[in-house]
């Protein structure tokens, strides 16, 4: 059956037939909760006679707590209920319960009763506020039919409240939602001119001669990599900006059903986007689409020039300088040669004493080389480095060849996007945007071709790098290099760029973050509630004191055991902490490894996740329609696993398409992947995985799901993508992309974010722990030696969570101190920074401010790390924040020289890190395992798939591992904890990932398999 919100009948047969009633038997937590009898309700019963009228009179009582409702058939309850209730009644022949329902009037004097006691209202006495609250919930959140009927039965059921028939209920959800859905889009509608509604409704129109519609080639994202496609992206931002939609005011609607509406114009076609009716909802789609494409044409042009700036110019340039100092050095090595043999000559005269002459110094000299020689040598080594050659200005002069390119773009990107810049940077963005006009001016007859008029340029901007260049000897007088001008200005407004110096208004990625921190007076609104739940005080001076005690008794521990021998301090007082040994691996562990994986039941790869959505119904339930109704079709999930699989697995629809079955056929699977699959859909799918493993005993061996690792994952990507960056390391000679994820120490991935290229982890560290999909938030974190900053470990501090990165360069961490008067004796010199608490003092508010900012989600983490940098430099809240980090940057360093304990978590959390990778790789074995896919939102939708199929097998194995463990014990085999605590949740020999996949809806069943012999003859090797 598919499900259509329009025509009033939303509810699947599931859900019509579970309403008011009983679906299957309540689980413990239930009974306790709505089956108790306390006093009150004993005193009700006990004015009743006789067990009969005792027990179907708390049976009504308990069921219309449970239901909101009184069944036609108070008996109609499961057993366990009965059971319950009788036990508390101590009934002990619970069948006397059918004399009840012999006299109807009994019944219902028994319900008027209940009403009245308890405070039951009749549904007509609260239907007008009910309508309220889903004509409110309908405005706001824009949730399917589905979702606010099942909220409206707990808004009833909380406020006491009968539940009516159904279809009385149906009706009233489908009238109001319909209503507030009409009104919203009026209300967008209402603020657009004729004109805008005729140029949106062009947007539908296919053109003659034309394959596509002009909505369909704005949505069309960017692949290419030149000043081309530079021109086209710029092109497509001034297409969009064109239609006027950006200035429009859409405070009046929420913000997030705009964000909705724009995430269905984005994913139909023009031809469903046509037949959408009525006319003003295709308005409003269209209107949020175009509001939305506004800001991702300009995403994608920014990001477009910064891949062209980086890689096509500057790695280039850099590449080019690199092979010409290689063709050069040859001629160089000569040169050298002969310099050093004269200046060998030099040096040796000093032995001839006071008779040494000029000429008998030349003599020496051209006996071992001639002075044309040395002439020439001396020349070719100014030639190759000038006396006062800047390092980087060979790259420099090897970048002005490419002049062409940014020519060709230069006026488009500067009149089609609207730029700001802070303060500091409002030279360079009046110098970028002069640019254009001083190009195409006509140069005066003492200007030759090739360079500009110096009075019309800001030499002041120009840095020591650049001078030589735009300066450059052998110019006309007051003129500057035209190339070297331009390439200088658009070198610095690059740089200010990315540290969001110099924004775009029109952007989200590109934006200005300072405007998103909580200032004003909503920072005075919000100010005391996120300090209490930051825990954070508005006078620094208790928090710092205790700060300084604890590091001053950090070093002093330190102190005490480098004295006794304890801890290895090198001959310049530097820390030195020995690497963990590997603990030794007991035969009680290899043996049991070797039971587990003989016992753990074969699955192929769709079974094992169709089994995980039985466990999980919400697993499904999460996967909503992308117009945000509640649109549903049948065997949805097994489309979903059919999806699941292919992306997880990296394999395409071919091998998961089956033709004779309804819900693997190939458009079936499209039309589930177009409309149900997103990163947030995976998100929500996410989160009974989480909170399901956390309550396994084998999971709770593993840890307490608060301790979390942070590491990427890299992906090639061998195809046309502006997302995609070089690194050699890790992609070769192609490009690639990264994929964050944090793991809790329980084995499930609680979050992930695809990154382009391979960046910093720090800068993301914390995004990841605001975006987590589900579970509690971590109290610990653990990275890669490459991924923290004294800046991060205040922030975190700060935020409440403890950071723990891994040491690969321990005895070059400079550590520090607060007392400079303080003697450590024999690691005094190791402490040979100090923190400077007055500098954290003075910028407490403002720190304050933007710790908030973080928390309450008004900016991200990455962004605000941006803002506190000045090419590479912290500003001065960055330094007082960094400042406060060092603090703890030095308890983490000194902890992890003092015990070997705090050593051994984290290089255990950074193994099951790479365990999870490597059954990341094992499972993503399509296509050699390089990630097709060009555009970031297809990125995210793959990735985000291959980590949910990583968390099911993780589940999976866990539920039987524990399954396992109670066979091992019931059968008197010796289990040791330690050994349990070792085990890994990431075993894959006994799933098939390979081949063509079916998936049988009887896996569907929440029934286990059977675990296998450990003992018997295994002829599959897998």
């Amino acid at each position: 059956m598919v499900e259509d919100e329009d025509s009033g009948c939303f509810l699947t047969s599931e859900q019509a037939e579970g309403y008011g009633r009983f679906a299957g038997a309540p689980s413990t937590d239930e009974l306790e909760r709505f089956c108790f009898l306390d006093d009150k309700d004993r005193r009700l019963i006990g004015k009743r006679r006789g067990d009969a009228n005792r027990l179907g009179f708390s049976l009504q009582l308990v069921t219309v707590r449970c239901l909101g409702t009184f069944l036609t058939d108070p008996l109609d309850v499961p057993s366990s209920v009965l059971d319950y209730v009788a036990e508390q009644l101590q009934i002990s022949d619970a069948s006397c319960v059918k004399w009840y329902v012999e006299r109807p009037q009994t019944r219902l004097e028994h319900r008027w009763e209940i009403c009245a006691e308890y405070g039951w209202r009749e549904f007509s006495e609260a239907a007008n506020e009910l309508s309220h609250w889903v004509d409110h919930r309908a405005w706001a959140t824009g949730d399917g039919t589905t979702a606010i009927f099942d909220g409206a039965v707990g808004w009833l059921l909380k406020r006491k409240v009968l539940l009516p028939a159904m279809d009385s209920l149906t009706r009233l959800v489908s009238r109001v939602v319909a209503a507030a859905h009409q009104r919203l889009w009026n209300t967008l509608v209402d603020l657009l001119s004729g004109e805008q509604i005729r140029m949106l409704s062009a947007l539908l129109v296919v053109g003659e001669g034309e394959r596509v519609s002009e909505l369909e080639r704005l949505r069309r994202g960017l692949v290419d990599r030149s000043g081309k496609a530079m021109v086209a992206a710029l092109n497509r931002v001034a297409a969009v900006t064109g239609i006027g939609l950006g200035a429009l005011d859409l405070s009046a609607v929420p913000q997030r059903r705009v964000v909705d509406l724009a995430r269905t114009g984005m994913a139909s076609n023009a031809t469903a986007l046509r037949r959408r009716r009525p006319h003003a909802k295709r308005l409003a789609t269209l209107l949020a689409t175009v509001v939305y494409l506004e800001a991702k044409a300009t995403d994608d042009a920014l990001e477009l020039f910064d891949v062209l700036m980086t890689n096509e110019l500057l790695a280039r340039a850099e590449r080019q300088s690199g092979e010409d100092q290689r063709k050069r050095y040859p001629r160089v090595a000569r040169a050298a040669g002969r310099l050093a043999a004269a200046v060998g000559v030099l040096l040796e005269a000093d032995e001839l004493g006071p008779e040494l002459t000029v000429e008998r110094l030349w003599d020496l000299i051209e006996g071992v080389v001639s002075k044309s020689e040395l002439r020439t040598a001396v020349a070719n080594i100014h030639e190759v480095a000038p006396p006062d050659a800047d390092p980087g200005g060979e790259w420099r002069a090897a970048l002005l060849n490419r002049y062409p390119l940014v020519r060709k773009f230069l006026r488009l990107l500067v009149e089609t996007i609207e730029f700001g810049a802070s303060t500091d940077a409002q030279s360079t963005l009046a110098a970028v945007m002069a640019l254009p006009d001083l190009l195409d001016s006509k140069p005066s007859r003492r200007v030759p071709a090739g360079y500009l008029d110096a009075r019309l340029v800001d030499v002041d901007l120009v840095p020591a790098g650049w001078r030589s260049l735009v300066f450059r000897d052998g110019r006309p007088p007051e003129t500057v290099d035209r190339a070297a001008y331009v390439f200088c200005v658009l070198h610095l407004f690059h740089q200010r760029l990315r540290r969001r110096d110099i924004f775009a208004a029109a952007s989200s990625r590109w934006a200005d973050p300072r405007t998103q921190l909580l200032t004003g007076a909503a920072w005075e609104s919000k100010r005391e509630s996120l300090l209490v739940s930051l825990q954070l005080p508005e006078d620094p001076d208790r928090l710092l004191g205790e700060a300084t005690s604890q590091l001053d008794a950090a070093w002093r521990h330190i102190a005490d055991r480098a004295g006794c021998g304890e801890v290895t301090v090198g001959d310049d007082g530097r820390l030195h902490a020995a690497a963990v040994s590997a603990i030794a691996e007991p035969p009680s562990l290899t043996d049991l490894r070797r039971r587990c994986q003989a016992m753990i039941p074969r699955v192929d790869i769709g079974d094992l996740i169709l089994e995980v959505m039985g466990w999980h119904p919400e697993f499904v339930a999460a996967y909503t329609h992308v117009s945000g109704g509640g649109a549903r079709v049948t065997d949805l999930a097994i489309t979903l696993a059919a999806v699941l699989t292919a992306q997880a697995l990296n394999v395409g629809w071919a091998p998961v398409i089956s033709p004779g079955v309804p819900a693997l056929t190939r458009s079936r699977i499209s039309h589930v992947y177009q409309n149900y699959v997103r990163a947030e859909t995976h998100a929500a799918a996410n989160a009974p995985l989480v909170t399901g493993q956390a309550g396994l005993v084998t999971a709770q061996a593993w840890g307490g799901g608060l301790v979390a690792a942070v590491d990427g994952t890299r992906f090639v990507v061998p195809v046309r993508s502006i997302d995609a960056r070089p690194n050699p390391r890790y992609f070769g000679r192609r490009n690639g992309s990264t994929l964050l994820n944090m793991v809790n120490d329980q084995g499930m991935g609680l979050a992930g974010m695809v990154v382009s290229g391979t960046p910093r982890d720090s800068l993301y560290t914390i995004d990841l722990m605001y975006r987590r999909d589900g579970g509690p938030r971590p109290e610990v974190f653990i990275s890669d030696t490459g991924s923290y900053s004294d800046m991060v470990f205040g922030l975190l501090n700060l935020l409440g969570v403890s950071y723990r990165p891994e040491l690969a360069d321990l005895p070059d961490q400079k550590l520090w101190r607060i007392d400079r008067t303080a003697d450590y004796g024999p690691v005094d010199a190791a402490a040979r920074g100090r923190i400077d608490l007055d500098r954290v003092r003075r910028h407490w508010p403002d720190i304050l401010r933007l710790v908030a900012s973080v928390h309450s989600g008004e900016i991200s983490a990455s962004d605000a790390m941006r803002m506190l940098q000045h090419g590479g430099n912290p500003t001065q809240l960055g330094d007082a924040l960094a400042h406060y980090g060092r603090i703890f940057k030095t308890l983490h360093v000194l902890s992890y020289v003092d015990r070997d304990s705090y050593r051994r978590e984290i290089k255990r959390m950074r193994n099951l890190q790479e365990g999870r990778h490597g059954l990341g790789k094992h499972v993503f074995h399509g296509r050699r395992g390089e990630l097709r896919e060009a555009y970031h939102a297809g990125m995210e939708d793959q990735l985000g798939a291959l980590g949910l199929v990583l968390n099911c097998i993780t589940l999976w194995n866990s539920v039987y591992l524990d399954a396992i463990l109670d066979r091992l014990h019931s059968e008197g085999c010796q289990v040791r904890p330690e050994d349990v605590a070792r085990l890994s949740p990431y075993m894959y020999k006994h799933i098939n990932v390979h081949g063509h996949y079916s998936f049988p809806a009887r896996s569907l069943d929440t029934n286990r398999r059977e675990l296998r012999d450990p003992d018997a003859a295994d002829t599959d090797d897998g």
